[in-house]
């Protein structure tokens, strides 16, 4: 028996604001692509302007999926994230076409690419009712301190208040003397999927110039009335206002610090956030860069693309 053709999967990484969402655009129409977004945060309704959410216009009539599917006050695992795009890699692929990832969520991404299992591990019932009851007697924030000793990493992706997976995540290590990251770290790093994985990386000082314009732009198109929003329809204490973006404005409608500030701050994390997205990249997924400073790289890309695919989905 040959071996089983498997899917093919383009996947667009890189740091925020490097101009993933026009590449992505610019290769489904060149390749009959669908773009699924692999961004943790544009699963959620009404937060549009802070996530960069894709708009009508710039789809220019490309199917895009995995956004706006659920509320803001919805919590949302990676294990669902997994599940729903593989559903959707399926689809796309069922109907000739090409499924485009795009994001910058790197273990969502991660997720949905390599054979990673996040149901099969022991439980402890006992030990789990214990955590429950010291949540109800002193707080959500003393357990997420005692899963922050064991398993800083998990403690870093899961929201306090997100009690369940706080819980899960001690309970795992409780049962097996290992974190939840460290399970993941020594599972196979085996493809599901023939990928070809592209990066966009740009000058750190222009990346930089770019996510404080951004910040700009997205105050100018009324980030502060879609966060205000939010926070005058009791949104709280959920993952959603997590994002950055989000919960630098609540803290200025907080009271605990004023517009400017928030808006700096907004920029400062941004800024952060796109260093530790590029080195999570570069330490955990074998990528194939391009470095856009000097412009963009369609060309280069595509044929990259075609020498790494069979492209057995672009039979048009």
């Amino acid at each position: 028996m040959g071996e089983e053709k498997r899917d093919e999967v383009i996947v667009i990484i890189g740091p925020t604001a490097v101009g993933k969402t026009k590449l992505s655009i610019e290769l489904a129409k060149a390749l009959n692509g669908e773009i699924i977004s692999g961004d943790s945060m544009q699963i959620y309704r009404n937060m549009d302007i802070g996530t960069a959410k894709v708009t009508e216009e710039e789809m220019d009539g490309i199917p895009h999926y995995m956004i706006d599917i659920k509320n803001p006050e919805d919590s949302f695992s990676v294990a669902e994230f997994q599940e729903l795009v593989r559903g959707h890699i399926a689809d796309i692929t069922k109907r000739g076409k090409l499924p485009i990832i795009v994001g910058g969520t790197g273990l969502y991404i991660q997720s949905v690419l390599y054979d990673y299992q996040f149901s099969d591990e022991p439980g402890d019932p006992v030990y789990r009712k214990q955590l429950e009851q010291q949540a109800e007697e002193y707080g959500v924030e003393y357990v997420h301190r005692k899963l922050e000793e064991v398993d800083s990493i998990s403690a870093k992706r899961i929201h306090p208040n997100n009690v369940r997976r706080v819980i899960r995540a001690l309970e795992i290590f409780h049962t097996t003397g290992q974190t939840m990251s460290d399970q993941l770290e020594q599972q196979e790093n085996e493809l599901l999927y023939d990928v070809a994985l592209i990066g966009l990386t740009m000058d750190r000082g222009l990346l930089y110039s770019r996510i404080n314009l951004r910040v700009d732009i997205m105050m100018e198109q009324g980030l502060l009335a879609e966060v205000e929003r939010l926070y005058e329809d009791g949104v709280r204490d959920c993952q959603s206002i997590q994002a950055i973006g989000y919960k630098e404005l609540y803290e200025h409608f907080e009271g605990k610090t004023s517009l400017e500030e928030a808006v700096t701050a907004l920029k400062t994390n941004s800024r952060r956030y796109a260093k530790r997205q590029l080195t999570w990249f570069r330490n955990k997924m074998d990528v194939n860069w391009f470095d856009v400073t000097s412009g963009e790289k369609t060309i280069e890309i595509l044929e990259y693309i075609e020498g790494k695919l069979q492209l057995k989905s672009n039979n048009k």
